[in-house]
């Protein structure tokens, strides 16, 4: 039989696999592919840490293929090109792959299924990547929800998703031809350079992080085990491991939402507990809001760099390179936005509650354009997602869906005394203020010459003093708002 082409995009698992599973089905051998895309001028490019764990992510796709006797066939270039030329090469008689949300990725794969179509291979597509497709829930007027409540009580009365599927206990591969053009010759991993060289990074993401499919659902049940009891208290603590830290793995499909949601359900049923129910569903509202952010992306394309709510195009941002970097380095002044920066920095991810702090700080604080936190997010993120990235970037800086108020500013000491409260947070990733107090640890120009000398810091040398005042960047945040009016 003429063999079926599995295009493995940003879903690199085997079970739960919809793509996968349909063409097993098929019963013809199978071609594993993965196409590293040059830089494109419309689509986006992953950022560095992204890039690492999309390495990660491969390899363990490469090893879980050849344990059934497979391979994955990496290829480069582009895909109008590459992908329909090596169709040909290969004789393949059908390709699939799961839907893809962003509008350069839906119009290329539209592209495609017209060639392919042209081409006599048949074009078989599924949702893979979300629990309900962005265009399936809307409001009474036929139109996509704006309110994050409304929507996911919508999405709720839909019951629940479909369940998973398991991984196809066995799969045919198609052997490839010996004699293929160059340009479709398959490359190893290593070609594509996706890791750090020199200088190499990295290690605080590996010392951190081991991408891949098994290693998902291994930190899926460690937290349903330990750690749902709490979620809805402790997902606001950084200084606990209060969070799924599932989502990097959810950002390149080593796990599917599905299987999140079906598995985190049968653990509450197999141990009930009081209270466990409504830890789920905050759970489960977190996995919502997921959802909700790909509808509003897949409804407004552009939402990392417009306003979502235009209102707030003519708003006045600063240009302030040295703010810029010291919020990037984790030199504010301000203990638990350094922290988290350097959280950041070092493995890649950022505690929930301090990705606000810190956003606020930058766009409210130091009134820097969103964009420019994103894109740095973007960069510096190992699960920067092209609608979670955006939407919660434009939801703190008020203009986005659902978003908090513009006046809503995050006051980095009191959020640090309230998360935080005995600062082990800010000890573990600002050292330097490790010996201080508890008192004084989330505000260290408070602490008297005393406590500074035992704790072994100058300010303005070890550790800065506030690059700006917290009273005075409020008032002047407001003004810059009023200027909407």
């Amino acid at each position: 039989m003429n063999p079926a082409i599995v295009w493995f995009r940003n879903d690199l698992r085997l079970a739960d696999h919809p793509a996968l599973h349909a063409a097993a089905a098929s019963k013809r051998p199978l071609v594993c592919v993965y196409l590293h895309s040059a830089k494109s001028r419309t689509q986006r490019s992953p950022g560095a840490a992204a890039r690492w764990w999309l390495h990660g992510s491969l390899q363990a796709l490469e090893a879980a293929l050849a344990k059934h006797g497979g391979r994955l066939t990496i290829l480069r270039g582009t895909p109008t090109d590459i992908l329909t030329k090596f169709a040909t090469a290969v004789n393949a008689a059908a390709i699939y792959w799961n839907r893809r949300y962003d509008a350069p990725g839906r119009a290329l794969d539209a592209a495609l299924e017209t060639t392919f179509k042209k081409q006599g291979v048949t074009v078989s597509t599924f949702n893979g990547h979300l629990l309900h497709e962005p265009e399936t829930i809307k409001n009474q007027s036929g139109k996509p929800f704006r309110v994050f409540t409304a929507y996911w009580r919508a999405a709720i009365k839909l019951g629940p998703p479909a369940a998973p599927l398991e991984a196809p206990r066995k799969l045919h591969f198609h052997r490839l031809p010996r004699r293929l053009p160059f340009k479709l010759k398959p490359i190893p991993l290593a070609r594509l350079a996706l890791e750090p060289q020199k200088p190499d990074w990295a290690g605080g993401l590996r010392a951190t992080w081991t991408p891949g499919e098994s290693t998902a659902h291994t930190h899926l049940k460690r937290f349903l085990a330990t750690t749902l009891s709490e979620y809805s208290t402790d997902r606001d603590r950084p200084d606990r491991r209060g969070t799924s830290r599932l989502s990097p793995y959810l950002a390149f499909g080593n796990i599917s939402v599905r299987q999140i949601w079906h598995t985190a359900h049968a653990s509450v049923l197999k141990v009930p507990a009081p209270g466990k129910q409504r830890q789920l569903a905050k759970f489960l509202a977190e996995l919502g809001w997921r959802e909700f952010n790909y509808q509003i992306f897949y409804h407004h394309p552009d939402l990392a760099e417009r306003n979502f709510q235009s209102r707030f195009d003519p708003l006045r941002w600063r240009s302030d390179r040295r703010g810029l970097e010291a919020w990037q380095h984790g030199r504010t002044g301000y203990p638990i936005v350094d922290a988290g920066m350097r959280e950041l920095w070092t493995t890649g991810w950022m505690h929930n509650r301090v990705r606000m702090v810190a956003a606020s700080f930058l766009i409210k604080h130091l009134l820097i354009d969103w964009r420019t936190g994103e894109q740095w997010f973007w960069d510096t993120l190992v699960d920067a997602d092209p609608a979670n990235n955006a939407g919660n970037w434009q939801w703190v800086a008020g203009s986005g869906a659902d978003a908090a108020p513009y006046f809503r500013i995050f006051n980095p000491i009191l959020q640090g005394e309230k998360f935080d409260p005995d600062g082990d947070y800010v000890r573990r990733w600002v050292p330097e203020l490790a010996r201080l107090p508890s008192k004084v640890i989330h505000k260290p120009w408070t602490a008297n010459a005393e406590q500074l000398a035992t704790a072994g810091i100058r300010l303005g040398k070890t550790y800065p003093r506030p690059i700006v005042d917290h009273d005075k960047a409020r008032h002047r945040a407001l003004l810059n708002v009023k200027s909407l009016a």
